[in-house]
C-alpha cells in the first residue's frame, strides 16, 4: 500500500489524462478503452461511463494491467478485470495484516 503522505503519490493522484493520452500511455486504442467503460470494466472515480472527459492515474494502471492479461494470457476483459480486482484485494488485506502485526 502506498503512504499517503508521500509527496509523489500524492502528486500522481493530481494527475489527470484524456482518453487519447491514456490509449497512449496504456497501448490500447481508443474502442479498448470504450467497450471496457461500455462494459463497466473500467470505471473513473470521476464521472459516469458515458461522460468520461479525463482519467487518473489509477485508471491508466488498471488500463495497462488489463491489457497486459489480455494480451499474455489471452484472457477475456472481464477475466481480466476479475483478476485485477483480486489483486487489488490481496493487497489490502495484506496491507491489513501487516498493520495487526502479522
Amino acid at each position: 500500500m502506498r503512504d499517503p503522505l508521500d509527496p509523489l503519490h500524492a502528486a500522481l493522484d493530481d494527475v489527470w489524462f484524456d482518453l487519447a493520452e491514456l490509449c497512449r500511455l496504456a497501448g490500447v486504442t481508443e474502442p479498448w478503452v470504450r467497450q471496457r467503460l461500455a462494459d463497466g470494466l473500467l470505471k473513473p472515480a470521476d464521472s459516469p461511463a458515458r461522460e468520461v472527459s479525463h482519467f487518473d492515474v489509477h485508471d491508466l494502471r488498471r488500463a495497462r494491467r488489463m491489457a497486459s492479461l489480455e494480451r499474455d494470457f489471452d484472457a477475456v476483459p472481464e477475466l481480466a478485470s476479475l483478476v485485477i480486482d483480486l489483486e487489488q484485494e490481496l493487497a489490502r488485506v495484506r496491507a491489513r495484516l501487516r498493520r495487526l502485526g502479522g
